[in-house]
């Protein structure tokens, strides 16, 4: 197929929604399709250089940008909001242009992949497919008071804007557009009005490279060394692992817990570890560049990432990768990603902040004391991780991609007929 990709996030050797948007272009390409992006002019310097180094046939991108003047909105969270719905505005005057030359046989919108920010690619007639999107999931109700009133008025205005957002023209008139919307996790789905659900499908929207996977796990005894990697943000849930991590420490009293990455939620976190005397205990690493972050991986017990609201899970699904077991809240798209296999789910809903931090220290004690559960769940983390690569994530999407069209297409004849 002639796929036009809209992708404003899209960048190699990056993860995230950057990550998202390159692996899926190329994948795109590799499984013969071909595949015209339009992304960012600001990540034309390093994707010139990944297809320098390695070239793929097939792939085309095209890059707009608003003028530099307009580029100062970005700096503050509301203001990346305004600059993004512009962007969108002149990329589909860009998708208009290219459409004028190339015959397309759909257009996809993939990044960003958040649900209350349209994409206008649906008046190009063409068939359209939006998503994978998240932005459905919202912080259970019992664990808002342990994030401080400011942060729990900000969730508040979050759901209030989820559900305003399906009142918005340009969002209503997207999902009305689509031929196919794919969501990343069920709540998701379900935030979405029901007379698009038939349409819905939930799908990963997140793979490995089968090179960045381990071979065999490899379990050695004797410690409870603990990790997390991502943003320092209150939404991560990292004050319940705190609090968790605190408990072990009477019968591990030589655990570490070591934390990866930066954010506007670090000195609050750090107070709270001196408060609960574990200052010492916890190892701040700081920001890391993501090619570093695979070595750290393998050596630690297990995997926390306790984040009250999350629609993807990359850092988890590299974590797998690398046999190690995961310790997650059963909410969002670590809750959907996570098989308890794999790692140990921890339940949330109509559950207190008492309750879910005592089970987040359960899990860490299982995981630190019983190693044949620990290696059974790194094998089975193995095998997860090996069975969703890029390619076959890619792949299996389109082939439903393919389906939906396939269908749509005869309806559109009975119609006609």
């Amino acid at each position: 197929m002639r796929v036009l990709l809209s992708a404003y996030a899209c960048e190699p050797g990056i993860g995230s929604e950057q990550g998202v948007g390159w692996h899926w272009a190329t994948e795109l390409a590799l499984l013969r399709h071909e595949v015209h992006v339009i992304t960012r002019s600001n990540n034309r310097s390093k994707i010139d250089k990944a297809m320098a180094h390695a070239p793929i046939a097939g792939l085309h991108f095209h890059y707009y940008d608003l003028p530099s003047w307009a580029k100062w909105w970005k700096r503050g969270p509301r203001g990346v909001h305004l600059y993004y719905s512009l962007w969108q505005r002149g990329a589909y005057r860009l998708a208009r242009r290219l459409i004028g030359g190339v015959q397309f046989d759909l257009v996809h919108h993939l990044t960003f992949g958040v649900f209350r920010q349209p994409s206008f690619m649906g008046r190009l007639g063409l068939p359209f497919v939006v998503g994978p999107l998240g932005g459905g999931d919202e912080t259970p109700p019992l664990l808002r008071k342990g994030i401080g009133k400011r942060n729990a008025f900000q969730e508040l205005l979050r759901d209030v804007s989820n559900r305003l957002a399906l009142w918005n023209p340009s969002v209503a008139a997207m999902l009305r557009q689509a031929t196919l919307i794919l969501c990343k996790t069920p709540a998701t789905l379900a935030m979405l009005p029901d007379d698009c659900r038939e349409k819905c499908r939930v799908r990963l929207e997140i793979g490995l490279e089968p090179e960045r996977i381990v071979r065999e796990a490899t379990i050695t005894g004797g410690s409870a060394d603990f990790l997390y990697t991502g943003r320092l943000f209150y939404m991560k849930g990292l004050h319940l692992a705190l609090k968790a991590f605190s408990a072990i420490r009477i019968d591990y009293p030589a655990a570490t817990f070591s934390l990866i990455g930066g954010g506007p939620s670090e000195t609050w976190l750090k107070k709270l570890s001196a408060r609960l005397g574990i200052q010492d205990s916890v190892r701040w690493l700081g920001p890391v560049p993501h090619e570093e972050i695979w070595s750290h991986y393998q050596r630690y017990t297990a995997f926390v990432f306790p984040s009250l609201r999350d629609s993807s899970g990359n850092v988890l699904l590299e974590a797998m990768s690398q046999a190690l077991p995961v310790i997650c809240l059963d909410t969002g798209g670590p809750g959907a990603l996570v098989s308890p296999s794999c790692g140990i789910k921890v339940q949330v809903q109509n559950r207190s902040e008492v309750d879910v931090v005592r089970d987040l220290a359960a899990a860490m004690e299982l995981l630190a004391g019983d190693l044949d559960i620990r290696a059974q769940m790194s094998c089975r983390a193995l095998e997860f991780a090996k069975a969703n690569s890029w390619r076959h994530v890619v792949s299996s999407t389109y082939e439903e991609i393919a389906v939906a069209l396939n269908g749509a297409a005869i309806s559109r004849a009975h119609r006609i007929d």
